[in-house]
């Protein structure tokens, strides 16, 4: 049995790099706060949490004091800094540089609309941590969109500024701007809708990629966290491309029966997904195929 793992998967630079921080600081201290989950990745998030990391919420953020605090690569909206400050916390900033561009464009878009009754929409994953970030910096009054269907009772006089999660599909995203240039051109006001495409193209690239990593194998494994929206979206590339795909968090998911006559294996990842976390899978894969 062929086993071989998508080179094109496993962290994004900005989870690298977050990751990279966080484990410096434990090297140096052994002790460190990560507000939320500092990736979608239970493994990675135990691997983590036995070096020293202690994942807290916003309610623990605000009684916390003189301690550290890690900011995640989703970002966080201005009120967490505030807080930060006011209780002496000193934060360790790890947000992604795409998404800390984003949050910068959102803002001065909602300055613009706010002069002249415009509305600034956020395509994304409502909660999420990052569109959380980005609603933050309009002070919560942007409208955020899962689908066509939460977009079809907005107002179409007013000018329109839109944005989109950097993880979400680009197809959809696509859809839902198709969908806002015939409404405004119906309005005969299409410059009024000015959209940005602001997902992730280390995301959307590698759509191609994996199809065809998919359909070069007889089975494929994709392996991320239930809760990873990035990998929930790759997970449905996958599964398109090729119908024997299967979705697990680690190598005790594994089927034996899946393997059963298969000659290639394919081991792919999310952005979340550690190479450390596939490489287990492979192992207990080979095992399997012993037996």
């Amino acid at each position: 049995m062929n086993i071989t793992i998508d080179s094109g998967s496993g962290f994004c630079f900005g989870v690298e790099k977050a990751i990279e921080v966080a484990e410096q600081e434990l090297s140096d201290s052994g002790h460190l706060y990560s507000l939320g989950q500092i990736v979608h990745n239970e493994e990675e998030i135990s691997r983590l949490s036995s070096k020293g990391m202690e994942t807290i919420n916003h309610s623990y953020l605000k009684k916390a004091s003189r301690t550290k605090v890690l900011i995640r690569a989703h970002g966080e909206p201005p009120e967490t800094y505030k807080i930060a400050k006011d209780n002496n916390l000193k934060i360790i900033d790890a947000t992604c540089p795409i998404v800390i561009k984003l949050q910068k464009r959102v803002k001065r878009a909602f300055d613009e609309m706010e002069k002249v009754g415009g509305q600034v929409a956020i395509f994304g994953k409502k909660n999420h941590p990052e569109v959380v970030g980005l609603a933050g910096q309009t002070g919560y009054m942007a409208i955020i969109l899962e689908n066509i269907e939460d977009a079809r009772n907005m107002n179409f006089e007013k000018p329109l500024r839109l944005f989109s999660q950097t993880t979400k599909s680009l197809q959809q995203y696509e859809e839902l701007v198709s969908f806002f240039r015939d409404k405004y051109e119906e309005q005969n006001n299409s410059g009024d809708f000015i959209h940005y495409n602001t997902v992730c193209r280390l995301v959307s690239g590698r759509a191609d990629d994996l199809k065809e990593f998919c359909s070069n194998n007889d089975i494929i494994i994709f392996v991320s966290g239930k809760n990873s929206s990035n990998g929930k979206y790759l997970y449905n590339i996958c599964k398109l491309a090729n119908d024997k795909s299967y979705h697990v968090s680690s190598p005790a998911e594994l089927v034996k029966e899946w393997f059963n006559d298969v000659q290639s294996v394919g081991i792919s990842g999310a952005t979340s997904t550690p190479e450390w976390l596939m490489e287990k899978v492979a192992d207990k894969i080979r095992k399997i195929s012993l037996h």
